[in-house]
């Protein structure tokens, strides 16, 4: 006789859309895809189906693999640069976050032990500082920097701890100038980790600072309004950063309150800098108060500046789960973790809001619906009324 426990727990997602706009169901399995198929062939079928356990509308939903957001803040002790787990992960459209260097080595332990019982994925950039965001000019005592600390840690966590964090801007480093990049560029050598490194205001130069950046690493914060960034005063990017994506750094938007212009955003498109991955740098004061909000606030960013959907989507999964060197986490076939995303494009006109205060009002916006985890689905809960 089979018992409850021994029934498999199955949920459909029905009428789903892929970005090539076909509409598919997805029958899950015990949290294992157990196919995606035609709507119109799963309808033929049904009556030949075994009983489901869970059915989800999904018309008019387009469905991707997990969002990924490379760069949030999730300690939830820090202030004001703290949030929770969920808040900023499934609730939002986001499978995976990954904390940019929230702690250093006196704190990691406490950050990776707040995902238990949590939904969300959780991954980490070690900060080079041993203090964290503890501070915010954390690097600007080079005691603070402790290699062999650095080193421990990354032994002991190396499946959550996937690349080191330093923020190189003048507020960060204060006096130490370059130093602490060239100490970070030594550490990622004997850890064999990238770095995530923060760009801002100078000094140092950002010049300076591209020239340490090599295959792998990523600069985030890369469409920042500051006077300090990557492009030169006619909107052109600067040799340095083209050299330097030749060598294979990576570009992540790291949103957050003061990294993201649209002016500066309109530039590398128009210089066809590639869209490498979108995410939010979201905390506890900028969801609530913007101008991030959540994941699709910020997607809709670059839907308004007109890349298209595919580019956007792939931005917050192929690219991320790429570089994070976990496919598993893109992965959308038959006997793969579901680990899915469901969204609309729905109408505007919605007001969008840079970290510089500049609005633009945009004729459609992107918003989650939904993500399936770990066999279950959960609806998000955005804030739609924030962005508008």
């Amino acid at each position: 006789m089979q018992h409850d426990t021994d029934v498999p727990h199955t949920l459909l997602l029905r009428k789903a859309m892929l970005l090539s706009g076909e509409q598919v169901d997805v029958l899950i399995t015990n949290g294992i895809i157990s196919f995606i198929q035609s709507s119109a062939l799963w309808q033929q079928e049904a009556a030949h189906r075994d009983p489901i356990a869970q059915q989800v509308d999904c018309e008019g939903w387009y469905l991707t693999s997990g969002w990924i957001d490379m760069h949030v803040h999730a300690y939830s002790e820090l202030s004001p640069y703290g949030d929770e787990i969920d808040k900023i992960g499934i609730r939002h459209g986001v499978t995976t976050i990954v904390d940019a260097g929230s702690c250093g080595g006196d704190d990691i332990d406490e950050l990776l032990q707040q995902d238990e019982g949590t939904r969300t994925s959780l991954l980490a950039f070690l900060n080079i500082s041993r203090i964290g965001l503890r501070r915010v000019d954390e690097l600007s005592n080079l005691e603070w920097i402790d290699a062999e600390q650095v080193q421990q840690a990354v032994e002991h966590y190396p499946n959550h701890i996937v690349g080191l964090k330093a923020r190189i801007s003048a507020s960060v480093v204060q006096e130490q100038g370059i130093e602490p990049l060239q100490r970070a560029r030594q550490l990622s050598s004997q850890t064999n980790l990238p770095l995530m490194v923060h760009i801002g205001s100078g000094p140092p130069d950002i010049r300076e600072v591209l020239n340490l950046l090599n295959h792998g690493d990523i600069v985030t914060h890369y469409l920042n309004g500051k006077s300090n960034n990557l492009f030169d005063t006619a909107g052109q990017p600067l040799p340095e950063l083209t050299a330097a994506l030749k060598r294979g750094i990576h570009l992540d938007v790291g949103h957050g309150s003061a990294s993201f212009s649209f002016r500066v955003a309109e530039q590398a498109r128009d210089a066809g800098i590639p869209l490498h991955t979108i995410s939010t740098d979201i905390y506890r004061r900028n969801r609530l108060d913007g101008p991030v909000y959540n994941m699709s606030n910020v997607l809709s960013k670059f839907l308004y500046l007109g890349y298209a959907l595919t580019d956007i989507m792939e931005a917050v999964t192929i690219h991320a789960a790429e570089w994070l060197n976990r496919p598993e986490l893109a992965g959308m076939k038959p006997g793969q973790q579901a680990n899915l995303t469901l969204f609309a494009i729905e109408p505007g006109p919605v007001l969008l809001t840079d970290s510089e205060g500049e609005q633009r009002t945009a004729a459609q916006y992107i918003e989650a619906k939904g993500v399936v985890k770990d066999g279950a689905f959960f609806a998000c809960q955005i804030r739609t009324q924030a962005s508008h």
